[in-house]
């Protein structure tokens, strides 16, 4: 599984209430909540946004509440995967979930800048910043952890599996 697309760049402690405000999860419909992603701290993300690109952040992405709306909206958006330093815990794993592909590297997300062009393999781990010709090994996720995201998250690759 790989993805290709421009980066979108920003920093430390992005909490939940900024990628998905608050304000907005008075629906369940991700597409509907997908239209605010970001916009506290990048008005024009969702307008910009294509299918495969990737968010590359600083430390603790995804902090704060344990919603799983937060990479839902990522997802749905078109996001193909999200790079940081680090990310919440509870984020991590509600990322796994709903079979959003995130990869921690710390070289990776210090040194690829908004509007680079960023290749990445998730089976091997490798990203490469096509723009400027650097690659970074992060570490892949088990094989196991790499079929429930491209089985779409948890529930789909519970179902996949009892279809047989």
């Amino acid at each position: 599984m790989n993805t290709q697309g421009k980066a979108f760049k920003y920093g430390d402690n992005v909490d939940t209430d900024v990628i998905i405000p608050a304000r907005y999860l008075n629906t369940s419909d991700a597409k509907e909540l997908s239209k605010h992603c970001m916009e506290d701290i990048d008005t024009s993300f969702v307008d910009k946004i294509c299918a495969g690109d990737v968010m590359v952040a600083g430390w603790n992405f995804g902090c704060g509440s344990s919603r799983e709306h937060a990479p839902l909206v990522i997802k749905t958006c078109g996001t193909g995967c999200v790079i940081a330093k680090s990310f919440a815990r509870i984020f991590y794993r509600n990322a796994i979930n709903i079979g959003l592909a995130i990869l921690e590297c710390e070289q990776a997300a210090e040194e690829i800048g908004a509007g680079d062009e960023v290749f990445v393999n998730f089976d091997t781990g490798i990203i490469e910043n096509k723009t400027t010709g650097k690659t970074y090994q992060a570490q892949p996720f088990p094989p196991f952890v790499q079929n429930i995201i491209q089985k779409g998250g948890l529930l789909a690759s519970i179902a996949a599996e009892k279809k047989g």
